[in-house]
């Protein structure tokens, strides 16, 4: 009796799982199958198409600066997540780890900047960019995200659990203190290193506010900033199998992320939720 009402529950919660996937893909699911869709065809509103249409990935190749913001997006995502990885790693095993005067006071003010809203922030940071000519270019993009508050905390509560009986170890061996860093205390934070890592990058390839802001031309655009003219009718019109299509490429890095890093995902956010 007893397995039968495991069994039972076991499947209760299959069936469940399985009508949370179903919500959750049926989105995805709709998106790509209205890129495959002519205009005409997306406006009968019917699940399926009529016909498979190529022609909205056609315009978006030919006919817009796609490719351009692609780059853009992937360029900026790249260098601020590395940029994120080698700073913020340093400033956290630096607050770790050395001891000096006003060490607490200065990772208190780093978390309380975490409590300020970005949408606070662009004025001082367009304005900051306006004076030193970074408007429109792809510093002025990247630079608000080149070091972060999250990042510093979340390096700095990993590298309080390497011993620090390891480092003077490390130390007396002669080693310098970059060298001990590099070779001692990153490989022993490598799943936050990870989990921060994809998390900076997403959150730049997802980024809207600031780009759009310090951006003024087209080929400076980033992806979101890009779509958001056909989503909004600025570039003649809302074509909606457009937008679906330009989306759909859009989703592909972020698949692609979580494909190969998913393991990692998994662990560092479980590290990230269990690491006092």
């Amino acid at each position: 009796m007893n397995n039968r009402k495991f069994k039972g529950l076991e499947l209760c919660i299959h069936l469940v799982l399985i009508a949370g996937v179903m919500v959750v893909a049926f989105p995805f699911l709709w998106m790509i199958l209205s890129s495959l869709k002519s205009l005409p065809d997306f406006y009968r509103f019917s699940f399926w198409p009529k016909k498979i249409d190529f022609s909205a990935y056609q315009f978006i190749l030919q006919e817009t600066d796609f490719l351009k913001w692609y780059w853009n997006s992937l360029l900026v995502g790249l260098i601020v997540t590395v940029s994120c990885l080698i700073f913020n790693s340093l400033v956290g095993y630096t607050l770790a780890k050395y001891k000096f005067p006003g060490v607490k006071i200065i990772f208190i003010l780093i978390l309380s900047t975490l409590m300020i809203p970005t949408e606070m922030l662009v004025i001082p940071w367009y304005v900051m960019g306006t004076k030193v000519n970074l408007i429109d270019s792809y510093l002025g993009i990247m630079f608000p995200g080149l070091i972060e508050a999250f990042g510093v905390f979340l390096m700095r509560q990993f590298m309080l659990g390497i011993p620090d009986d390891l480092l003077d170890a490390a130390r007396m061996d002669g080693m310098s203190e970059f060298k001990i860093w590099w070779r001692i205390a990153i490989p022993q934070v490598k799943p936050a290193l990870s989990a921060l890592g994809i998390i900076t990058f997403l959150g730049n390839w997802n980024a809207y506010l600031w780009p759009v802001i310090v951006t003024s031309t087209d080929s400076m655009r980033t992806l979101p900033v890009g779509i958001s003219l056909y989503a909004t009718g600025d570039s003649g019109g809302i074509q909606w199998n457009t937008i679906m299509g330009m989306s759909t490429l859009a989703v592909l890095p972020m698949v692609i992320v979580f494909l190969l890093f998913q393991r990692q995902i998994v662990e560092g956010i479980t590290l990230t939720g269990v690491k006092g």
